[in-house]
């Protein structure tokens, strides 16, 4: 008679529906447990955490102190500087007036400073979001020829950008940027930063007409196709410019400490780049960005336009620029808490973003998160707090209120060595390089994303990179791995034999480890590659002399299984009791084991075919294997402790 198991499966009854329903919703939208700091608080201070939770600024003001001011100040002085080169830069990649690019480093921070979880994170506009926002409303209403109505599309797509964020937030659905792999935002900032500066050469050569189309077969057809506008005053300057801020970016790299010289180099070329501008005024080979009127943000709400001719572009804009906005400005919020040891709450962030994209496009500004470039610099300067997103749009207020008219002899040609300088250090070849030796089909959906956005289209690009990425996770589901384990030496282990070449299998015993759930989608694949696993080992069993008598499957690593699932499991079970073989389960999780209770596989299976472990199950099998290898009585697998 087997010995029972070591130790005894817990075959209690199955849980209710509805704490199953809560636990599940619980790690499906809650799985950082956000309200846990609210459980032992006394009823009369709930309200007052559950205030600070879900405004962050409530939390950290009143611990403010000086000590954190200076920093804050100086950080915020600091991003206020290249806050208005990029701004009036970004800008005139979207097609929409310079003075925009401002007004959307004044209103939205101010918003995140309320709302924003982060510590680190610098707002403003962003180069790939610009791009993409000119090219899909430029589908349907051009910048050239009907600025006015551009404008007002692009608010309202700002406005689109905002609900969607604050939706995904407040209903915790972040898992849908998740779909934005690491390997797609590479090669999409790639070929995104690759087209920006092709589309730069109009600044740099003084071009006056150009195309509106991103790809880059269109964008080198407008460059040569208009070679007598070309100017060498502007390419002179704009290629001296452009040495100059390369080599801060590299100083910046040799010693860290300077970072404050690649951060301010910006307005030192706008600021040269005027000056150059002023004593040339009325030269047309330096083009300048033109009037900048003083005053604040103007209200936006009567602009905002929602005609049926224009909704599905202004959607789409709206959509594609919120995901991309928000997988770049959350990725970089956690890169930099992580530096600190400190924690960013993704969902927190999609409502502050949300809430500063809505509130933007109803004061004059077009889409902002969290751009890498400003929350590097703001980060280095030793912020301490949001604060520095304060301070920085109170510069910007200033400016606007006393300063703009100075940045209407601005170059072009400077801003398009603004662009250049910081997009080039987006095609991050030694990524790429990294992507190939380790895994070639991240590789491949990186490359689809950078040819898709420079040969095609930017949304075409996204598209087909997020495409495939979900190819690859369906291949994943379809067919999950399955190994053949073996006892490592010296041990009670058993690992995949393929991986510890030296761990030996049992003779008439076929242990086999599953690592996904089993579902529909899967099954069918699960129980082929098992009877394969069964057919191979006894056609090397039989050579030996022995035959396979027991099968156990470890589900240790199955997190789910659904009625199809089960339902192979009895095909399984009925195919091996044919062949006289034995089928056993080894630690079912509580959800697994729940559903074959209910499903009523244990009880055909058995419930003494159910085991904690390998190991337990081994000792139960040995006693009824016909083929059993003993050196003068003693086990030569295992020797029971006593």
């Amino acid at each position: 008679m087997a010995p029972s198991s070591t130790h005894p499966v817990n075959f209690s009854n199955p849980r209710s529906f509805a704490t199953k329903f809560k636990s599940n919703l619980k790690e499906t939208f809650f799985p950082d447990d956000p309200f846990r700091q609210f459980r032992n608080e006394p009823p009369e201070r709930r309200p007052r955490k559950a205030l600070q939770y879900f405004v962050p600024i409530f939390e950290w003001l009143p611990k403010y102190s000086f000590g954190k001011f200076k920093y804050d100040v100086l950080a915020g002085i600091t991003i206020a500087s290249l806050a208005v080169p990029q701004g009036i830069s970004y800008a005139k990649l979207a097609e929409v007036p310079p003075i925009i690019g401002l007004y959307s480093s004044f209103v939205p921070p101010l918003i995140y400073a309320v709302f924003g979880s982060s510590k680190n994170i610098a707002v403003g506009t962003v180069a790939a979001s610009s791009l993409l926002v000119a090219s899909t409303i430029g589908e349907v209403a051009s910048p050239v020829t009907d600025p006015t109505l551009f404008l007002h599309l692009v608010f309202t797509a700002t406005l689109i950008t905002g609900i969607f964020q604050t939706v995904l937030g407040v209903l915790r659905l972040g898992i849908l940027v998740d779909f934005l792999s690491h390997s797609t935002i590479t090669g999409f900032m790639g070929g995104t930063a690759t087209i920006i500066c092709l589309q730069q050469l109009k600044g740099f050569l003084g071009l006056k007409h150009f195309t509106t189309k991103t790809d880059v077969v269109s964008v080198l057809k407008a460059i040569f196709s208009h070679k007598d506008e070309w100017r060498w005053e502007s390419a002179v300057m704009g290629i001296c410019f452009l040495i100059f801020l390369l080599s801060t970016v590299q100083l910046r790299k040799k010693l860290p400490r300077l970072f404050w010289v690649s951060a301010v180099a910006p307005i030192v070329t706008v600021l040269v780049g005027c000056i150059m501008a002023y004593f040339l005024r009325g030269h047309d080979a330096i083009q300048t960005v033109g009037h900048l009127k003083k005053g604040l943000n103007p209200l936006s709400i009567k602009y905002l336009n929602f005609d049926s001719k224009y909704l599905t572009a202004v959607v789409k804009a709206g959509i594609i620029t919120a995901i991309l906005a928000l997988a770049e400005g959350i990725a970089i919020g956690r890169s930099f808490a992580i530096m600190k040891n400190e924690q960013t709450d993704g969902n927190k962030e999609m409502i502050a973003f949300g809430l500063m994209n809505i509130v933007g496009s109803l004061t004059s500004c077009y889409l902002t998160t969290g751009p890498f470039s400003k929350t590097a610099v703001n980060f280095n300067a030793g912020c301490r707090t949001a604060m520095s997103n304060v301070v920085m749009a109170i510069c910007m207020m200033l400016t606007l209120l006393f300063l703009a008219p100075v940045f209407s002899y601005t170059p072009l040609v400077a801003l398009s060595a603004i662009i250049t300088s910081a997009m080039l250090g987006l095609i991050k070849y030694d990524e790429v390089y990294h992507l190939y030796k380790v895994d070639k089909f991240d590789f491949v959906i990186c490359i689809a994303a950078f040819l898709g956005v420079t040969f095609i289209s930017m949304d075409i690009g996204l598209m087909l990179s997020v495409g495939l990425s979900i190819l690859r996770a369906l291949l994943y589901v379809a067919r999950p791995a399955t190994a053949k384990l073996g006892n490592v030496p010296n041990s009670t282990l058993f690992r995949d034999i393929e991986q510890y070449p030296d761990a030996t299998s049992i003779p008439g015993v076929l242990v086999l480890q599953l690592g996904s759930p089993i579902h529909f989608a899967n099954s069918t694949y699960i129980k082929e590659r098992i009877l394969r696993w069964i057919n191979e080992e006894e056609g090397v069993s039989s050579s030996k002399g022995h035959n396979v008598e027991h099968l156990l499957l470890d589900l240790g690593g199955v997190t789910s299984i659904d009625m199809t699932g089960i339902e192979t499991l009895v095909e399984i079970y009925r195919n091996t009791e044919a062949r006289g073989i034995k089928m056993g389960l080894v630690n079912p999780r509580i959800e697994v084991m729940e559903k074959l209770i209910v499903g009523k596989f244990i009880d055909i299976i058995g419930r003494e075919a159910v085991f904690l472990s390998i190991d337990d199950a081994i000792r139960a099998r040995q006693f009824s294997l016909s083929v059993w290898t003993q050196k003068d009585g003693v086990d030569t697998i295992h020797v029971p402790v006593s």
